[in-house]
């Protein structure tokens, strides 16, 4: 579970996974946080030093970008299900202009972090932001303003990262730009039957051959729904990305193997825990009787995956022989072997 509590109040809250109780994350340069919105609350406007993913698990959110060289705020309403790639540097804000909660999973890479395996946040306005930092005399030369009155602008908002606001502050209520160049909803794909399938399993997934914008930020995501006792079959990395991943629902089992077929990781998961899959590492997962559902997010915008099992994977592609003489079986097991490799 995240196990650091950057903020928490009566507006919300953000947790963060870290490398003392999670160093597998740090080791791979990953970052994981969750920020959760009461109604009415609004994330201060900040930008990162990461790229990263967030997966709008619960609720409804509208966020405000502005991204470097392009003077325009871009505003998009964001809904359960959604995908959203934030880019390193870019200026977002986040509202939660909804009657119920809202939670927001971000994962991505900390290549460029200052604090290896977490995501930095540097703020416009508040306590920790950057206005108050400099001097008041610099405030009055660089806005034009008296000095009263920069005192103002540095030190009105009190609030660190997330403020409740009043009905008397009408926060924009419509996307101003056309959403589908920003967000993707993996929950509507799957739930629609258009995505990938194998036995008991159902994955969606944006990569930068259907999403071009994740070519600038480096990852990919995918969203994949197990059904009860179902397995999803061992894959690995044959790029050399990593993947971090979230649990959203249910409980289930996760199996990693590494280097010299040492067993990383055998554990029970369950919803709200988040475990890292290093580079070329297999990873196999078995959801419990509930079943179970997972938010990943690769290190490559373009993803390749070697399959261990199923129709796609080396042992279907493997000759007879090979087999045979790799596994020092009889040949008759091998034909029982690849035949159950089919489906």
């Amino acid at each position: 579970m995240a196990d650091a509590t950057v903020y928490e109040g009566e507006e919300g809250g953000y947790y963060a996974w870290t490398g003392a109780k999670s160093p597998a994350i740090p080791q791979a340069k990953l970052g994981a946080g969750k920020l959760v919105l009461r109604p009415r609350s609004f994330a201060l406007p900040h930008y990162a030093d990461a790229f990263k993913i967030g997966y709008v698990a619960q609720g409804t959110c509208t966020v405000g970008f502005i991204f470097p060289n392009d003077p325009k705020e871009k505003v998009v309403i964001i809904n359960k299900g959604d995908a959203i790639p934030v880019s390193m540097g870019a200026i977002s804000w986040w509202f939660n202009g909804g009657d119920s909660d809202t939670t927001i999973i971000f994962l991505g890479e900390s290549s460029q972090s200052y604090n290896p395996g977490q995501f930095d946040y540097f703020f416009l306005t508040g306590p920790l932001a950057a206005l108050p930092g400099f001097s008041t005399e610099f405030l009055t030369k660089i806005y034009r303003l008296n000095e009263s009155d920069s005192k103002k602008l540095a030190n009105s908002q009190t609030n660190a990262l997330v403020v409740k606001l009043g009905e008397e502050i009408n926060m924009p209520r419509h996307s101003n730009c056309d959403t589908k160049d920003y967000v993707f909803n993996l929950d509507d794909l799957i739930s629609s039957g258009v995505c990938g399938s194998t036995s008991g399993a159902h994955y969606a997934k944006i990569t930068a051959e259907n999403f071009p914008l994740l070519d600038k930020i480096g990852l990919s995501a995918s969203l994949v729904r197990l059904e009860a006792n179902s397995v999803l079959d061992p894959y690995y990395s044959s790029n050399g990305s990593h993947q971090i991943i979230y649990v959203t629902k249910g409980t289930g089992r996760i199996q990693i193997v590494g280097l010299n077929g040492t067993q990383a990781l055998d554990a029970s998961v369950q919803e709200g825990q988040a475990f890292v899959v290093p580079k070329f590492f297999a990873v196999a997962q078995l959801a419990g009787e509930h079943g179970m559902e997972i938010f990943c997010v690769s290190t490559s915008p373009r993803p390749v995956l070697g399959q261990l099992a199923g129709k796609e994977s080396a042992w279907k592609a493997l000759s007879l022989p090979v087999l045979q003489a790799a596994l020092n079986v009889s040949p008759e097991f091998v034909e029982l072997f690849k035949s159950k490799n089919k489906l």
